[in-house]
């Protein structure tokens, strides 16, 4: 049975075996670098005229009948039904369940949400917004109160942009890579189990939603501002008229909304994942072992100094320039890492690619097997406990290692090409190749230091 298949979930998240894959990390070091300083170098020869003005290019219109079907309320309803059913479904097994790794509420919580929200976002647009749980019960309360689920009590403060977002991301790798407890449903002392990390959640989020309506859920919720980012790359938008359109990820890209926080939520989501990666490394683990500390308060503090190298570098890299008084940027140097924060999205969807790549597709099998036994007590709810998991991209480390490496190189690759074009649009005539070295500068260490921990901490 499942119990007899499945170890922890969560220690054996991640890359696992990834300094054993058959690539030497100097070799994919250098690749890796100069890949990037050519395409960097190429496009100051090829593209030398803003091509995405952030409004959105109008895109190609779908059929007729595919966009009706696709805005019409019963597919929307469709789509959050099944969110709300799969949720009750979790929240059973949570409640009900034994408080084991073969509980699929941890496969679910760490590999199906967390990990899959990355290709069900970059393929199908805002997934986890169309199914949210949340915005659900949010649109069932304000129609059984006669409400708007759009207004809440008060108007949604503007200052506090994507902040909440950032914090509730920050909230969840912590219970993920720091949290002695991520493996465990119930609470221990200060440490909550996944439990405690859900209800509070819940609860923050009905409670936000219900004083600021939907825009809460939109600035706040850490999954739904994660997988909005992430859809910005996907190639389905919407027109200004509001009508469905296919369009260039890129000119996706350029529409994200430079609000407050921006930089804070992109930091969390890459400086969480290069954290990982180095954590369960011997070099790590000998040197919190020689503190003599508790290892939990020096592993958030290691998560938190990630998160804000990234944060600091990326805003020193993007103010390393001259702005021009009359340009959108103003005088104000401070807002330049905000217009540029858009060009770290792809770089996050290569590293979560290259990261979890086979952790996602072995351990959510696995969850799928979990799913039709949620009690560990044989049964076989959905028929996919007795399937047999299939391990090929463990086997062929080959292949998995030049997948990593590609994904890596792509992502960065993508977000040079979106900061160039942001830079020609932003930057005087004198500063946009100069002005944009400082990025260049980061953008390689981040690679080199992204594919070190790939294969080689």
């Amino acid at each position: 049975m499942v119990a007899d298949l499945v170890g922890p979930v969560v220690p054996l998240h991640g890359l696992g075996g990834a300094k054993d894959l058959p690539i030497p990390a100097p070799l994919a070091i250098a690749g890796g670098t100069a890949a990037l300083v050519v395409s960097f170098c190429v496009l100051i020869l090829a593209w030398r005229n803003p091509r995405y003005d952030g409004k959105g290019e109008l895109g190609r219109p779908l059929p007729r009948e595919v966009a009706r079907t696709i805005d019409s309320p019963w597919f929307e309803g469709g789509l959050r039904l099944l969110g709300l059913i799969f949720g009750g479904y979790i929240v059973w097994a949570m409640v009900a369940g034994p408080d084991l790794v073969t509980n699929p509420v941890f496969g679910t919580f760490y590999v199906i949400l967390w990990v899959g929200i990355v290709p069900s976002s970059v393929l199908f647009g805002r997934f986890f917004r169309a199914v949210s749980p949340v915005r659900t019960l949010n649109l069932l309360f304000a129609k059984a109160t006669g409400s708007d689920p759009a207004k809440g009590l008060y108007a949604y403060p503007e200052r506090l942009g994507y902040w909440p977002a950032a914090a509730g991301l920050f909230a969840f790798v912590w219970q993920e890579l720091v949290n002695p407890r991520s493996a465990y449903l119930g609470a221990s002392g200060l440490h909550p189990g996944v439990m405690t990390w859900v209800v509070g959640y819940f609860l923050i989020m009905l409670i936000g939603s219900a004083l600021f309506g939907d825009a809460w859920l939109s600035r706040a919720d850490p999954f739904e501002v994660y997988s909005d980012l992430l859809a910005k790359l996907s190639p389905w938008a919407r027109d200004q008229r509001g009508a469905l359109v296919l369009r260039s990820p890129l000119a996706n890209l350029a529409t994200l909304t430079p609000r407050p926080g921006l930089v804070a939520t992109v930091a969390v989501l890459f400086g969480s994942t290069a954290f990982d990666s180095y954590k369960d490394s011997v070099r790590w683990v000998r040197f919190v072992d020689k503190l003599n500390v508790d290892v939990q308060v020096v592993n958030t503090l290691a998560l938190l100094a990630a998160c804000s190298i990234i944060a600091i570098t990326f805003a020193l890299a993007t103010m390393s320039t001259g702005v021009d008084p009359s340009s959108e940027a103003g005088s104000h140097r401070r807002t330049l890492p905000l217009l540029f924060a858009h060009s770290v999205v792809p770089i996050i969807v290569g590293y979560m690619t290259a990261h979890y790549l086979s952790y996602f597709v072995e351990q959510g099998q696995i969850t799928v097997l979990q799913l039709s036994d949620p009690m560990a007590n044989g049964s076989n709810l959905f028929g996919t406990a007795d399937w047999s998991v299939d391990y090929w991209l463990s086997f062929h480390p080959t292949t998995l290692a030049c997948i990593k490496v590609l994904a890596v190189v792509a992502g960065h690759i993508v977000g040079v090409i979106a900061a160039h074009d942001r830079a020609l649009a932003l930057l005087p005539k004198k500063h946009q190749v100069t002005g944009q070295l400082g990025l260049l500068v980061i953008m390689v260490a981040y690679t080199g230091t992204g594919l070190y921990l790939l294969f080689g901490a």
